[in-house]
């Protein structure tokens, strides 16, 4: 493996401490919103997680990133063939076949398959031609990004599937895909959803019902999201504190700590807090972008690329979905919501920025 010596001042130390402070917060908020539940606990194996994440991270600073894309087929692959055995032998949970178990450990194959994709198509596009995407490139990115797409899909887990979709979308704009021609796919996309639409599972379908209107089934398909909404509407402006939130801890909010823990944040810290965990995001993907500006080469400069995006869709979609604004699709919030496999992804993503952050000077 390929490393070098690097000084600590080489890292991306603002990077490391919003992601800490926003990791922290999912870690109370996780407590508050467990305390006294069936899932108390919960918080202290978060931390566990973050404990693992941050190693990787440090561990991947001194890693190159290029052995990493130099190693990405076979990654890929190996994914495909991961999220095959998770269809087939995978632990389900609630009628759905997500997770694989390793030594006891339940981890998401979707996330491998999110990293998989960004390193895949970060070395693609920095060996394409510089002139702009040709249509047989742009084949080649929608099979790659198809494959594993419809393996999660399948699980069924289309939230996740879904994240693809804007790492594929984001890095095909840095390598200069015309606008005119997402134009077009997205025109084809709206003319399809009457198709896509009859493919859906029942609940799928019952999930852009409740989000078109929540009030037709208030106790029961549409329950959790008017729920958020009044934990979201109660925090007002300074919010009700730490363990004080009444939607959450009377336990109208179900399982807040996971997909919803937005709405029960926003209910203990009220709009303040939000305004602050939103700027967090945003100095977040400042940072990111800052990094990527500042990429000693073309696969440096997509790697980060890819990772922006996928952050801010799925802060849009969480915050969206829990607001209103968006179907259910349980997209967890980055950082902040419960889940390991989640945590480490984002922790090897920032090893990786920093990685491609400590060889800036590199030529």
């Amino acid at each position: 493996m390929s490393f070098r010596r690097i000084s600590f001042r080489d890292i991306d130390w603002l990077l490391l401490g919003t992601v800490f402070l926003l990791s922290m917060l999912g870690v109370i908020e996780i407590y508050s919103t467990t305390i006294n539940t069936s899932f108390a606990g919960a918080h202290a194996k978060q931390m566990v997680w973050i404990g693992i994440g941050i190693a990787v991270m440090f561990w991947l600073c001194w890693y190159d990133y290029h052995e990493a894309l130099s190693h990405v087929p076979a990654l890929y692959l190996g994914t495909l063939g991961l999220l095959a055995g998770v269809l087939l032998l995978g632990t389900e949970i609630a009628g759905a076949r997500r997770w694989i178990q390793l030594g006891g450990v339940s981890l998401q194959v979707a996330e491998i398959a999110k990293l998989a994709l960004i390193l895949l198509l970060a070395r693609f596009f920095s060996e394409t031609n510089q002139n702009g995407v040709s249509g047989l490139d742009f084949l080649k990115v929608a099979v790659v990004t198809g494959i594993p797409f419809l393996l999660i899909a399948a699980q069924p887990d289309l939230g996740s599937a879904l994240t693809l979709v804007p790492i594929a979308a984001v890095m095909l704009f840095l390598a200069g895909f015309k606008m005119r021609y997402f134009a077009l796919l997205l025109l084809a996309a709206l003319l399809a959803l009457p198709v896509t639409y009859h493919f859906l599972r029942p609940y799928q379908k019952e999930r852009i019902a409740t989000f078109l209107n929540p009030e037709r089934d208030p106790r029961d398909a549409g329950y959790q999201l008017l729920q958020s909404k009044i934990a979201i509407g109660s925090g007002q402006i300074w919010g009700k504190g730490t363990g004080e939130g009444s939607q959450t801890q009377l336990r109208f909010l179900p399982v807040p700590h996971t997909d919803f823990i937005f709405a029960a944040y926003a209910e203990e810290h009220g709009f303040v807090g939000v305004v602050f965990v939103l700027l967090l995001y945003l100095f977040l993907l400042l940072r990111l972008l800052h990094t990527a500006a500042m990429a000693p080469d073309p696969q440096g400069y997509f790697l980060i690329g890819g990772i922006a995006g996928l952050l801010v869709f799925q802060i849009l979609v969480n915050v969206g979905m829990v607001i209103g604004y968006a179907p259910v699709t349980g997209i967890p919030l980055p950082l902040m919501s419960y889940g390991g496999s989640s945590m480490l992804f984002m922790w090897t993503a920032v090893g990786l920025v920093n990685s491609v952050r400590v060889r800036r000077f590199v030529n």
